[in-house]
């Protein structure tokens, strides 16, 4: 099961880049557009939508890798037993408040499929295509947060990042 949710992290991780390299493909193509006189329609909607399909896809990725800020200056005052409290405290949190996020971008997505609901641009994009990374990634982040409440449940995860500290 671990090896199967660090790919599934990974590829949303390679995705999200891959849509990176959409946004710059985006902005030189409209760069370009001026500098020789043609127009094509729709280019800073369509780096906006892989801006926030890269956002979301990248977010399981990020939590896995201990890169989201934490601000750990109370978890680092706390004795052993209360730091653990407030850590699976707010993993559960984060766990409820990464789900319902998951769960209205999904149906987001869903009703806009659904009533054929397009963007209002030049470019008339039928608005779920761009809103089905965004539910993705956002669900990815909740399977990693369940993820991290259950390493944190088996005292897993704090081993994992006391070992982490050594090594640096």
């Amino acid at each position: 099961m671990r090896a199967t949710l660090d790919a599934l992290y990974d590829a949303a991780a390679w995705v999200a880049a891959a849509c990176m390299i959409g946004v710059l493909a985006m902005v030189l193509l409209s760069i370009a557009g001026r500098q020789f006189g043609f127009y094509v329609p729709g280019t800073d909607a369509y780096a906006g939508y892989l801006m926030a399909g890269s956002s979301f896809l990248a977010l399981a990725h990020t939590l896995k890798r201990n890169e989201h800020i934490r601000v750990t200056l109370v978890l680092n005052l706390s004795p052993p037993a209360l730091r653990r409290a407030l850590q699976l405290w707010s993993l559960g949190v984060a766990v409820l408040l990464s789900g319902l996020l998951g769960w209205f971008c999904a149906r987001l997505a869903w009703q806009s499929r659904q009533f054929h609901d397009i963007s209002t641009g030049a470019d008339a994009t039928p608005l779920w295509i761009p809103q089905v990374p965004m539910a993705i990634g956002a669900l990815l982040l909740f399977v990693a947060f369940v993820d991290e409440l259950v390493l944190a449940l088996r005292s897993v995860r704090e081993a994992r990042e006391t070992d982490l500290a050594r090594v640096e």
